[in-house]
């Protein structure tokens, strides 16, 4: 009987948003071209369902998304994780033991038993990286493909406006233009935009957890970020709602604090939905201004990587929350 042949899963986070599901996509693509980087067998997975972004470029790029990774791999296959790194954001069906590479360009927090391959950068996306993997080693994605990294570079960056966004994405995002023949990038993202803000299908819950992140700080952390045309709707409509369901996926998820950010992509702001005090504490300490009616407006921070990126939470013995401005990223996610 033949021996099967080890899989090399790549995988995003947990909660996929379209840069985690199409890096994976783009990197399993790098690695069936390039065979320099000797993975048998490489699959690119999702650690959970795809959101209606993500359906909605699928379904117009008439392409099929990863298979859900839905049970234990095989301990002889191997795993590359792309857009995140830390442990809470992982998929449960592997071990640390599996994982052989990571990209990505968000805060490192790793402790591994092993030496493994690592690229990170500090760009507004992942697919940013992969595509630059891509050019040096002299391949060019097919049109749909470019059409999707496009895709998820312009809705990790809102469409290249925030703070996160680099030389490179803006760069990349115009060669990925051209091979996708896209040529109106302004009409083609806010097409995106429109299918990113949709939240009228979801439950109060399912906007708390549509986009969120949690961070393994002091003490355990959830942060969420639901983008929006209608913010103020949204927050007239839903507010006590959202608070609600907030306090439940607090409790669900066992955490000490949780955020849930509300981004207007076109007006480009960012509003914070405060729970209560300890958060509340916490928020104005890093951002300033006044939390009112349990909304604290934090400006033009449009995304959770430039929050994490100019604040670090540090805990002191007493548990007490203080602030420091770092190179870190805290507040990471709002992409």
């Amino acid at each position: 009987m033949q021996q099967k042949k080890p899989i090399t899963y790549i995988i995003g986070h947990q909660k996929p948003d379209t840069d985690s599901v199409v890096s994976a996509m783009a990197l399993e693509y790098l690695y069936q071209q390039a065979n320099s980087y000797g993975y048998s067998e490489p699959k690119a997975v999702i650690a959970d369902p795809i959101n209606e972004e993500t359906k909605y470029l699928f379904s117009r790029f008439d392409l099929k998304a990863p298979q859900l990774l839905s049970a234990l791999i095989d301990s002889q296959d191997q795993v590359v994780l792309v857009d995140h790194n830390e442990a809470s954001q992982r998929s449960a069906h592997f071990t640390q033991e599996q994982i052989v590479e990571i990209v990505d360009h968000h805060k490192v927090n790793l402790n591994l038993s092993k030496p493994i391959y690592l690229t990170f950068k500090t760009w507004g996306a992942s697919s940013s990286i992969v595509y630059f993997l891509m050019k040096q080693a002299d391949i060019t994605p097919p049109k749909k493909l470019a059409a999707l990294m496009l895709s998820a570079i312009l809705s990790d960056t809102v469409g290249l406006k925030s703070p996160t966004t680099t030389d490179k994405d803006e760069k990349f995002a115009k060669e990925l233009a051209k091979i996708a023949q896209v040529d109106d990038l302004e009409a083609f993202t806010l097409d995106i935009f429109k299918a990113k803000s949709n939240v009228s299908k979801l439950t109060p819950t399912q906007i708390v957890k549509n986009d969120y992140k949690l961070f393994e700080f002091a003490q355990p952390t959830f942060i969420g970020q639901i983008e929006t045309v209608e913010q103020e709707l949204l927050l007239s409509t839903k507010k006590q709602e959202l608070l609600a369901a907030m306090t439940q996926v607090k409790a669900q998820e066992k955490v000490e604090y949780l955020f849930l950010a509300i981004t207007d992509i076109l007006k480009i702001n960012t509003k914070l939905l405060i729970l209560g005090k300890p958060e509340q504490e916490i928020a104005q300490k890093a951002f300033g201004g006044t939390t009112q009616e349990s909304v604290l407006d934090i400006g033009s921070k449009l995304s959770r990587i430039h929050a994490h990126g100019r604040l670090s939470f540090l805990y002191s013995n007493t548990v007490n929350l203080v602030l420091q401005e770092s190179g870190e990223r805290v507040f990471s996610g709002l992409c």
